[in-house]
């Protein structure tokens, strides 16, 4: 117990058990938790190895080391994970974010029209803004708020004042810069990374966000808030859409969702990391891995302006029955996109106009 732990020390010994207790990247957990032990920064470590550890951060190190140890999912531990340009808190019973989920984002951002390139400037200086709008604007103006914003190089762009709540404002409203705002159900939202990105990433949009877990409709409105969001977000605790206030329905430019989807019988086969650790509920769906996504497709259909688009997350084995699901829904245009690993992942397709519209 008297001998001196330095970080150096700490590292290389947490790398060892963690190799030993079957860690797929060992080296890398214990970075992070070396990192969140002592509040350095994974580089700052490499340059203070020499620094001996404090017996309250050689404590604090102990308890993580047995849970990673233990086979609990490193985000768990640490309580955050990055998505796509934020970061979301994490909890247990809460389903973690996974980079195939970053690809819907994106699918679900390219069918919205952009975002305007300038909010008046002088925006920036109003008292109303919420917390957080200057440091988002920012980040557009310098390409690093990605996707939709990314485009933005001088142009600021900045949050609506949120003097009204969220998305319980009437389809048609009008944002800051005069233009209609688009309206966006994540259904499904778990910790809120999807509702987040896109209120982040596209400063025209308001979000109602839904899930049936209370852990995580609270774990949704905790990120909305601590992202500055809060007023472009509204999440409401229901299975997929039926709380969505009814004067809502038809009026939605994008319903997007990363519902359950693994089939039942392929749960068995998935790592013990996330078959011990996360929620079942945000995992199974059911024999065919579309039991969430028959009645979400019925409610899209409805819930969608005309013109609008579906997106969904789903397994690889899913997609081709899905699609002809949609298709027999009334959605057309129907695509199937691949995930990062090359994967069939995510479902768009498209509410055909109606036919008074087609003709004008």
């Amino acid at each position: 117990m008297n001998d001196t732990w330095t970080i150096q020390a700490a590292l290389e010994w947490t790398v060892g058990y963690l190799e030993r207790k079957g860690d797929e990247n060992p080296r890398l957990s214990s970075q992070w938790l070396l990192s969140e032990a002592t509040g350095l920064s994974r580089i700052e470590l490499y340059a203070h190895f020499d620094k001996p550890l404090s017996m309250e951060e050689r404590e604090v190190l102990r308890k993580y080391v047995a849970r990673r140890g233990a086979g609990e999912p490193l985000q768990y531990i640490t309580g955050e994970v990055g998505f796509r340009h934020i970061s979301v808190k994490v909890e247990p019973g809460v389903l973690i974010p996974r980079p195939e989920t970053e690809v819907l984002v994106s699918e679900g951002l390219a069918v919205l029209p952009a975002p305007p390139k300038r909010i008046a400037a002088d925006a920036l200086a109003s008292d109303d803004l919420p917390a957080g709008a200057v440091e988002r604007s920012e980040a557009a103006a310098d390409g690093t708020a990605g996707g939709a914003a990314s485009t933005v190089e001088e142009d600021l762009l900045v949050a609506p004042d949120g003097k009204e709540n969220g998305a319980a404002r009437k389809a048609g409203s009008i944002g800051l810069d005069g233009t209609p705002e688009l309206l966006v159900a994540d259904l499904c939202t778990g910790t809120g990374c999807i509702a987040c990105s896109i209120a982040y990433e596209h400063p025209e949009t308001r979000v109602i966000a839904t899930d049936i877990a209370p852990e995580a409709v609270a774990l949704a409105r905790k990120n909305a808030e601590l992202l500055g969001l809060a007023d472009r977000i509204e999440v409401i605790e229901c299975s997929l859409g039926e709380s969505v206030a009814a004067e809502l329905i038809g009026s939605f430019d994008l319903v997007i969702s990363n519902p359950p989807y693994i089939p039942t019988a392929v749960l068995a086969d998935i790592p013990k990391e996330v078959s011990d650790f996360e929620p079942s509920l945000a995992l199974d769906g059911g024999a065919d891995g579309l039991d969430l996504f028959k009645p979400l497709v019925a409610w899209s259909v409805r819930a969608l302006k005309p013109g609008a688009y579906m997106a969904v997350e789903l397994h690889e084995t899913c997609l081709d029955e899905a699609a002809a699901i949609a298709r027999q829904a009334g959605f057309i245009a129907a695509k199937v996109v691949e995930d990062l690993a090359g994967r069939p992942r995510i479902l768009v397709a498209r509410k055909p106009f109606d036919e008074d519209e087609e003709r004008r």
